[in-house]
């Protein structure tokens, strides 16, 4: 073993026993390469079918992104912590963002990660409700802090960090009668309109507007996850456009930033004013909405909206579908967009799979509450031809094979 990794096993906190132990060198695109060896003169090259967990929605290496961050790196980087200086990366990129979303979502409060937009929307639902009762979905993911992990939906990975937020509430997606557990007691309910880490789960027919409508009669806020849907992932820019459901309050990262760091939870100006007063400073981030990584997320932004990227994730996941279903070995393909969970139906079929894509040069993932299903969500810049490839070896290579 090289020293640079015995230096990661060492100093780099791990998150399982087992890491993928791939060197990175560089990336392009859908690829990304490790470095040369004499089996590989130019290094390895993998298919990134997991896009950073749906974040390099514009590809690696995006030229116009990579402009963007260091024209800006050049302008000027850290000033002073966000919401007291006017900062042109971040007001030309919140106006964007909301030039996107329906009324009356305008105002964008910027943070530095999912799971801190997860937590700056508990906190304004609560201080503009008065409320304490949170309610979230089975099999949900939202972040691992100690709040987002309390609306977390698996107990498999909170149980070890118990006491968590007290008065908090579960039900079960899609499950219409569920919804009369929100009361006149919740300050908002949690959802993701297509749950991902369950392993790619849509709304039910009517679901999402069934449970707008409930919030709105018993005065609770409805807050939408959109931290892996957002930015052209789901067919639509959000989800929320395609289900034609708007929330009180939608929480983004991930693609957000381009493939910079990047948070932020998005509401109406009246709810947000929550925030500035009694007490004032409601939350505060040192480098939430960094400049360099607004000016990312704005170049990445404006490259999908040129390209088009978000209608056409919806026919390229459906050729992914249409060229993979049919196989003996999938049980079931699960899909929003780009985003498609290939069932196997069983944990020691997804190991295999997992071993032989990472042979054949392909980077796919599990999902956490889904262990019997690979991950299908690579940048939203893929190929017609790229696909068909894809799905060749895929099929050759790895399904053929369990």
């Amino acid at each position: 073993m090289d020293i640079l990794r015995k230096q990661f096993l060492r100093h780099v906190g791990q998150t399982s026993d087992a890491p993928l132990m791939i060197e990175v060198a560089r990336a392009e695109g859908i690829y990304f390469y490790s470095p040369a060896t004499p089996d590989f003169p130019d290094g390895k090259r993998y298919v990134d079918l997991v896009s950073g967990v749906s974040v390099s929605n514009v590809g690696h290496g995006n030229p116009e992104v990579v402009e963007a961050v260091c024209a800006q790196a050049r302008d000027y980087m850290h000033i002073m912590v966000y919401g007291e200086m006017v900062e042109r990366p971040q007001v030309k990129y919140a106006a964007a963002i909301a030039s996107l979303l329906p009324q009356p979502l305008e105002s964008v409060y910027f943070v530095n990660s999912g799971a801190e937009a997860v937590e700056g929307a508990l906190k304004l639902a609560k201080r503009h409700t008065g409320r304490t009762e949170i309610v979230s979905f089975f099999d949900a993911y939202h972040g691992s802090t100690h709040g987002a992990m309390s609306v977390m939906g698996g107990e498999t990975f909170v149980g070890a960090y118990r006491p968590l937020l007290p008065d908090t509430r579960k039900l079960r997606f899609n499950r219409f009668e569920d919804l009369e557990r929100i009361t006149d007691r919740t300050a908002c309910v949690l959802v993701e309109p297509v749950q991902g880490e369950s392993g790619v789960r849509p709304p039910a027919d009517g679901f999402l507007e069934a449970l707008r409508k409930r919030c709105t009669e018993v005065g609770a806020l409805l807050v939408f996850d959109e931290i892996q849907t957002g930015f052209g992932r789901s067919g639509a820019m959000f989800a929320l456009l395609r289900y034609g459901v708007t929330p009180d309050i939608v929480c983004l990262a991930k693609a957000l930033g381009g493939g910079m760091p990047l948070g932020a939870f998005v509401s109406s100006a009246a709810i947000m004013a929550g925030l500035r007063s009694d007490p004032p400073l409601g939350h505060i981030t040192t480098f939430g909405g960094h400049p360099v990584c607004c000016a990312a997320g704005l170049a990445a932004l404006d490259y999908i909206r040129k390209h088009d990227l978000a209608a056409q994730a919806e026919p390229k996941g459906a050729l992914f579908e249409a060229l993979l279903k049919d196989h003996p070995a999938v049980a079931e393909i699960r899909r929003s967009g780009l985003l498609l969970a290939v069932e196997l139906g069983g944990l020691e079929r997804l190991f295999r799979a997992m071993e032989l894509l990472k042979e054949a040069g392909y980077l796919s993932d599990w999902f956490l509450f889904c262990d019997t299903a690979f991950r299908i969500s690579p940048p939203l810049t893929i190929t017609e031809e790229q696909i068909r490839t894809c799905c060749a070896d895929i099929r050759t290579k790895v399904l053929d094979r369990l």
